[in-house]
């Protein structure tokens, strides 16, 4: 198997966003986050683009798990907006 241009982006995105993380912030990293969401949008759709949804599915669990909090908040804000 060999690696698309589209999965290493996704894999050097995860790894920064995890050094990101790492890193003491004042704002608890929502400005980094915001960053990263900007960035992570455009890798998820080209890695569903060129390796298929099954590795796009891995991308978005792997990039929630970095980015839980913004992730939890959209659930919370959507649970409210359509009373589910």
């Amino acid at each position: 198997m060999s690696a698309t241009l589209a999965m290493v982006a996704a894999f050097l995105w995860l790894i920064v966003a995890n050094l990101i993380a790492m890193t003491p912030s004042k704002d608890y990293h929502w400005s980094n986050a915001y960053k990263l969401i900007a960035v992570g949008l455009p890798i998820l759709i080209w890695v569903a683009w060129t390796n298929g949804l099954i590795w796009a599915g891995v991308f978005l669990i792997a990039a929630s798990s970095v980015l839980r909090y913004p992730v939890l908040y959209l659930w919370r804000w959507t649970r409210r907006r359509f009373r589910l």
